[in-house]
Order: C-alpha cells, then structure tokens, then sequence
C-alpha cells in the first residue's frame, strides 16, 4: 500500500514559529523506518505493507506532538494488495502516457 500523509503542530508555544523542525521530526521517523519513501513540499508517501505503514505513521505523528500541544494530521492510502514497487511505479506509468500522448499530436 501506499500512504500519503501530512503531520503538522498547532497550539505551541511560539504561534510564530515554523513547523519545519516538528515536520523534520517526522520525516526522519520515516526515513529511518528504512521503507520505500517520498518527500514533497505538500505530503511524505510512504509504501510498505498495513502494519508497517501505521507504525510509522504513528511514530511520525508522535514526533510532531512533541511540538505542540495538538497535532493535524491528514492522509490518503491506496491499497492494493500484491503490488510492490508502486511509489516509482506509478509516476513512471503516468510519464509513459504523457510521452505516448505528445507523440500523438
């Protein structure tokens, strides 16, 4: 599966202060988780099988509440069970059909 998710602090002490070191926190759980991931500037997807996938999530959530008192989190999974290789996997199908599009015009 794949899970897409977005972590972020609210209700810290500092109402000015950036959420970059919270949301670092919680890239580094999942880099460290040492599963197949993918940082942008909007979400961190990670792939890997249900339980695996939720721990992390879990402890990257966990990491960010260190930093406020609430925690926001959002995220979208794609599960489908069998597949591996579908972070990349994905983005290479959809570049193939835009490839195989523009040859067509």
């Amino acid at each position: 599966m794949l899970v897409a998710f977005s972590v972020a602090p609210s209700g810290g002490e500092a109402p000015d202060a950036s959420v970059h070191d919270a949301v670092a926190a919680a890239v580094k759980v999942v880099r460290d988780s040492g599963l197949p991931n993918h940082t942008d500037a909007m979400f961190t997807t990670i792939e890997g099988e249900w339980d695996e996938v939720f721990d992390v999530v879990k402890r990257a959530t966990d990491a960010v509440g260190a930093f406020g008192t609430r925690v926001s989190l959002v995220l979208k999974a794609d599960i489908r069970p069998g597949r591996t290789g579908e972070l990349a996997g994905k983005v290479d199908r959809l570049e193939a059909a835009i490839a195989a599009q523009a040859k067509s015009l």
